[in-house]
């Protein structure tokens, strides 16, 4: 029977179970589409990468990527999972202290730099292919409130108010008053429906800027129900956007602007991501997110 080579890997976490976990195929060569959907929920992580040789020789790899439910064009956890787990199983090299490397992903190339600690890789960092966009505006704090079962009082307003932003994948953007009301969201997926089923993105990025860790700026949780994603651990792609998201609300008018996010935390899989949004007269020109991630398996897959 045919089979095929995977790994496993913990990211943004420098602790095995912790962080966001991801199923990388290092050579998905002979494996169909409708195959690739089958395993990814099979496996039944937030996404499974399956990963082939680039169409433009310049580039390092193609990579797929696929929710239980769907083939995403880009996503953050996965691309730099998958850096990282290539570069440790030595299928490519990534011998230096800071090693470039570029994706082709639905979004377009997307490059990845690798740095290595005590010769092996460690941290992985993205660039997002797309700068920051915005959306139409949301809906009511009501039906954002009952779609994740929070009052409207619970909504913040004001500068830090609901938002939707790209960086290739949208997501809508929630702050709440503190950590504990973001320990109360819960999806209540009949008011998540109505209140976003005709909305530019079903997908939920529930934040506070209370923290728990020293060094941290923000405390969020992400909600994709309609993808098969209940809840995410840790999600790259929405802190790429979010990075736009605070840039815009930024007096910080240039230079590079940093921010620590936590998330996962609720889950029991804590997960530490790192944004950079570099601004020039108060115009974002590029956006980074990075993380530690951790091997924790290597299997067969059989056909």
């Amino acid at each position: 029977m045919p089979s095929f080579q995977f790994a496993t890997v913990d990211v943004f976490t420098r602790q095995r179970f912790g962080g966001n976990q991801l199923a990388v195929f290092p050579d998905a060569r002979g494996l169909d589409p409708a195959l690739m959907q089958r395993i990814a929920r099979e496996f039944n992580f937030s996404e499974t990468t399956f990963v082939l040789p680039p169409s433009d020789p310049k580039h390092t790899r193609r990579v797929r990527i696929f929710t239980p439910g769907s083939e995403l064009p880009f996503a953050g956890h996965p691309t730099v999972g998958t850096a990282f787990v290539l570069a440790t199983l030595g299928d490519i090299e990534a011998r230096d202290s800071e090693t470039r490397i570029v994706f082709e992903e639905g979004v377009g190339p997307v490059l990845v730099t690798i740095r290595s600690e005590n010769g092996a890789p460690g941290f992985a960092q993205l660039t997002a292919a797309k700068l920051p966009e915005f959306g139409p505006p949301p809906p009511s704090a009501a039906d954002l409130a009952r779609a994740i079962g929070l009052n409207a009082a619970d909504i913040v307003s004001g500068s830090f108010s609901p938002e939707a932003a790209s960086c290739g994948v949208p997501f809508l953007f929630v702050p709440v008053k503190d950590r504990p009301t973001l320990g109360r969201a819960r999806v209540r997926l009949d008011e998540f429906e109505k209140a976003l089923s005709d909305y530019w993105t079903q997908k939920v990025f529930v934040f506070c800027d209370d923290p728990e860790l020293a060094g941290s700026h923000f405390r969020a949780r992400m909600f994709a129900p309609t993808i098969g994603v209940a809840e995410d651990p840790a999600t790259g792609s929405a802190v790429a956007a979010f990075a736009g998201y605070l840039a815009k609300r930024d007096a910080r008018r240039d230079g590079t602007l940093r921010w620590v996010i936590e998330q996962g935390f609720e889950m029991g899989r804590p997960s530490i991501l790192e944004a950079e949004a570099d601004v020039r007269g108060g115009a974002v020109t590029a956006v980074r997110v990075g993380g530690h991630s951790v091997l924790v398996s290597r299997g067969e897959f059989i056909v």
